[in-house]
């Protein structure tokens, strides 16, 4: 099975540039009045470019980790970030009780590190994936491009998800490489 980073779950048949998705006799939904379905939210974003993150968490002496692509900066003072996570996620008891989490902001050359931390029951921290305690006790990624340590300062519910707003104590700007993008159910590069 193919997981979706941007929603942490299974990813939906058929092409990624079908034609309207439809949610009932209304049409799209929306705007009608109608409910815009899984399926239509799905479609759209996967025109969306996006950064891809691997968010970390310790929990009873274990590392547990996800790629997201919904990473936001809320804030410059105090410095604050989001990221949504499925409530039905394995990594989602550890998010929810962790003191800090760390986010990754995964390079070009970490196609195959986003892969293993979308994929449901991979092993997520044995190698080739580099790795090391950091402050607060999160795990560190090895290689990445930029990492935040933040302290989670709210999990508001959101539909299915919820949305941590965590606050930036620490985190390394300096790592090498160009960022990894996520567009049309495919890992990429930014190209000049």
């Amino acid at each position: 099975m193919t997981v979706d980073p941007v929603t942490a779950g299974p990813l939906a048949a058929g092409p990624a540039t079908a034609g309207p998705v439809t949610a009932g006799p209304t049409g799209t939904g929306g705007a009608d009045g109608g409910e815009a379905s899984p399926d239509l939210l799905r479609s759209v974003f996967r025109r969306h470019a996006a950064g891809v993150a691997v968010i970390t968490a310790g929990h009873r002496g274990r590392p547990h980790g996800f790629t997201a692509t919904s990473l936001t900066s809320v804030s410059a003072d105090p410095a604050l970030v989001s990221f949504g996570i499925s409530e039905r996620s394995s990594c989602w008891p550890a998010v929810a009780r962790a003191e800090y989490v760390g986010v990754h902001i995964l390079g070009e050359h970490q196609a195959e590190l986003a892969a293993t931390f979308a994929r449901s029951g991979a092993d997520r921290f044995a190698p080739p994936t580099a790795w090391r305690e950091g402050p607060g006790g999160v795990p560190l990624l090895d290689g990445v491009v930029a990492w935040l340590v933040c302290r989670p300062v709210a999990r508001v519910p959101a539909g299915d998800h919820r949305i941590v707003v965590a606050e930036v104590t620490g985190g390394d700007p300096a790592g090498p490489g160009r960022p990894l993008l996520y567009h049309q159910g495919r890992y990429g590069g930014l190209r000049d």
